[in-house]
């Protein structure tokens, strides 16, 4: 397999995360392969290393690069900027300003957006000029806390265009805009992005096409018919709240009750779990199994394409927050195929005692402890096994990426015509904060969500 199978759930144009996690999961995985390998040998070549297994290294560089273009060679103060109360608890945000400190000419600082001022006119911190605002939040959390605590100087750092993600890309960071791309505007976008969006509608009783170019009379009632294969997803929700999958979520009243009652969600094709399905040795009741997770590939990419990814796993949705974890990724170096490389690996593992592979596990969950690789006071769960990628198939990832970047691009421009406005469903304070700082392509980070098969599925076609 060249290619890869598969659809992406969602994007993230407004603050995605995962850029450093996946840096901390690599140097852990890498030592967990290591160990495992003493164990028995799997005769499977993978590298680790990869630097788009490290995306927080072109994250940084873009930063980097976003301070020079406006201020030249002079100083940089690069501000993280994240609610009060996470500071002390995001490791990756922690991490990032670290990160920064450590480039020659570069400072970079971890505050709350009330520790911004204005000193004579500049966006400063603690007397310094603040060049550029790494932002972590969406422009709707910027809001609430501008009417708290008056923003001025964010809002001053977003007019002036120092804020990454620009905040004009928020009123088409919905997930309302697949209907767009599956639907009336499909002809606007890259063919390859349109085959990997899934069928999406917003959610109300209405008139409108279906997945299969079927009249649907009226959405709702036809959602209670077809509930099995479908999802509903707040428009703006993140870490699956809200989310409910049909034959995970079993009660269609209750689900779409709670749609209708909030308002504001989209109906979606369900990828089929078995498409983004692996199986990963686990530790279960005393005995070493080989069990079923879904996963995830989160794509991240900028203006100068790929950052790299973060992979999880776990069950429906994999957000940590729902009770997921996250997964080493490796570049298969040994002649043989995906299917094949994964085969060998699970059993070799499968066949391990279970008193050694418990050490193992104890090990990657002290290492997690060590790199503040935690949530909720525990260590982030990390799947035993890697996922395994082609070199082939990063090339096909650059050039999905691509494309992706110039379809959202494609979004705001009709955005800016006019085009979406039936669409987006913003309060109008939220758009004039997005009016200050058009995006039109400059520094970003974007998060592309992947229910990816790369030939390991237990079912792959």
């Amino acid at each position: 397999m060249r290619d890869f199978y598969g659809y992406h759930s969602e994007w993230n144009l407004g603050s995605p995360g995962g850029w450093d996690y996946q840096r901390i999961t690599q140097i852990i995985g890498k030592e967990i392969w290591a160990e495992l390998q003493k164990i028995r040998p799997f005769e499977v070549q993978l590298d680790f290393d990869h630097p788009l297994l490290f995306p927080v290294e072109g994250f940084v560089e873009m930063l980097v690069e976003a301070h020079r273009r406006r201020e030249g060679d002079k100083p940089a103060l690069i501000a993280v900027v994240a609610e009060q109360e996470t500071l002390e608890d995001v490791t990756e945000n922690r991490n990032l300003a670290e990160r920064l400190n450590a480039v020659e000419g570069v400072s970079g600082a971890l505050l709350a957006p009330q520790e911004l001022e204005l000193k004579n006119g500049r966006v400063c911190w603690r007397g310094r000029p603040v060049s550029i605002v790494f932002m972590d939040f969406n422009t709707d959390v910027l809001l609430d806390l501008h009417r708290k605590h008056g923003l001025q100087p964010l809002l001053q750092a977003v007019k002036e265009g120092r804020v990454i993600n620009p905040r004009g890309t928020e009123p088409i960071n919905v997930k309302s805009m697949f209907e767009v791309v599956t639907g009336w505007g499909r002809d606007r976008f890259h063919p390859e992005t349109v085959r990997r969006t899934p069928w999406t509608r917003q959610f109300y009783a209405r008139r409108t096409q279906g997945p299969a170019g079927e009249q649907i009379d009226d959405l709702v009632e036809w959602t209670r018919d077809h509930w099995d294969e479908l999802v509903l997803k707040p428009e703006r929700g993140y870490s699956g709240k809200g989310v409910r999958v049909g034959m995970v979520n079993n009660d269609v009243d209750e689900a779409i009750n709670l749609a209708l009652k909030e308002g504001n969600y989209i109906v979606q094709q369900k990828i089929p779990l078995e498409l983004w399905a692996e199986e990963i040795p686990a530790l279960r009741e005393g005995t070493v199994t080989v069990e079923r997770y879904q996963t995830d590939f989160r794509c991240l990419f900028g203006p100068r394409g790929m950052f790299g990814f973060l992979g999880r796993y776990g069950g429906v949705p994999t957000n940590v927050g729902s009770g997921g974890g996250v997964q080493p990724l490796a570049v298969l170096q040994s002649e043989m195929s995906v299917r094949e490389a994964v085969s060998r690996i699970n059993e070799a593992i499968a066949a391990m005692d279970y008193g050694d592979l418990r050490q193992v596990v104890e090990r990657q969950k002290q290492l997690a402890l060590e790199h503040d690789f935690t949530y909720l006071l525990g260590p982030i769960k990390i799947a035993l096994r890697p996922r395994v990628i082609t070199a082939a198939q990063l090339k096909a990832l650059e050039q999905y990426c691509a494309a992706l970047w110039a379809d959202c691009l494609e979004l705001e421009r009709m955005w800016l015509a006019g085009e979406l406005d039936h669409m987006v469903k913003i309060e109008e304070e939220e758009l004039e904060i997005a009016r200050l700082q058009p995006w039109g392509g400059s520094a970003a980070i974007i998060a592309s969500d992947g229910l990816f098969d790369f030939g390991s599925s237990p079912d792959a076609p």
